[in-house]
This record gives C-alpha cells, sequence and structure tokens, in this order.
C-alpha cells in the first residue's frame, strides 16, 4: 500500500463556506488502486500556509504521495505552484506536463493550470486543479504512472 495525503487549498473550503467536493474525488479515485489515504487536510490560499502543511506531511506524516488539489490557476489567491516548488528538492515536471497534455484533449482551458510535481525528501508531491472533475481526471491521467514513480523514488529500479 502506497501511503498519501490529501491537501485540498481552497479559503471557501477553509472557512467552512464549501465542502471539500476535490478532496473527496481524489480519496475515492485512490480507492481500490493501492493506495491508503491516511490523512487528508485543508489550507487557506495562503503561501505559508500551503507551505506548512506540506511541510508537515513531508516530514512528519510519513506519507509517500501527497496529492494537492487548489490554487493552480490565474488567480492571484492561487500560489500553491509556487508553494509547492518551495519545499521541493527536485522537480518532477513530467508528471505536470502529462496532465496538460492529456487534459488538453478534453479542454483547452487544461493550459491554464499551473499545476507542478516534486520530491521532498521521500514524498512525491503532485499539484491537481481545483475542481472536483478536473482534480479525478487530472488524477486518473498519471494514477497508472504513481506506483513506478514512488518505488524509483525510494530506491527501486527502472
Amino acid at each position: 500500500m502506497i501511503k498519501a495525503a490529501i491537501l485540498t487549498v481552497s479559503d471557501s473550503c477553509a472557512g467552512g463556506k464549501r465542502e471539500d467536493e476535490s478532496g473527496q474525488a481524489i480519496e475515492e479515485s485512490l480507492a481500490g488502486c493501492g493506495f491508503e489515504v491516511c490523512e487528508r487536510r485543508i489550507a487557506a490560499d495562503d503561501a505559508e500556509a500551503v507551505v506548512n502543511d506540506l511541510k508537515f506531511l513531508c516530514d512528519k506524516a510519513a506519507v509517500e504521495v501527497v496529492l494537492t488539489t487548489g490554487g493552480t490557476g490565474l488567480g492571484s489567491r492561487d500560489v500553491t505552484p509556487e508553494a509547492t516548488s518551495s519545499v521541493c528538492e527536485r522537480m518532477v515536471p513530467g508528471l505536470s506536463e502529462m496532465i496538460r497534455a492529456e487534459g488538453l484533449k478534453k479542454t483547452r482551458n487544461a493550459v491554464l493550470s499551473r499545476g507542478v510535481a516534486g520530491i521532498r525528501n521521500k514524498t512525491l508531491i503532485v499539484n491537481l486543479p481545483g475542481s472536483p472533475k478536473g482534480a479525478k481526471e487530472s488524477l486518473e491521467i498519471i494514477l497508472d504512472v504513481l506506483p513506478h514513480a514512488v518505488e524509483m523514488m525510494l530506491g527501486g529500479g527502472h
């Protein structure tokens, strides 16, 4: 089982004004695919809050994958990619490129996502869009690659 955490980045979810449907969609997509969701968190669209949650999940929660949802667009408070990049030691651009390339086949708006992916310690972080549909579809694009990515990250062969 791959241990995973979900971090929803949303002012309205953090403020209790909206349900975390995107985090739920991600958790449902991971069910039965060899992943155990160990932790779910919600952070406001605030770089410091996102950085703090990412550091906790990577450094203390002992998960191999953190999937974020939200904060990847063009809005002034969309800071998830910058927060993620600031905590990662190595970037994994192919995952984000794959999400955008495949997403483009469904909607031209996929190119507006600024999501990134990278590694901190022994944890892979992947930014997903904030809508439940976008998060689910984007995760499905990379879901079959994640187990091998985790294996390689933890020292396994190619």
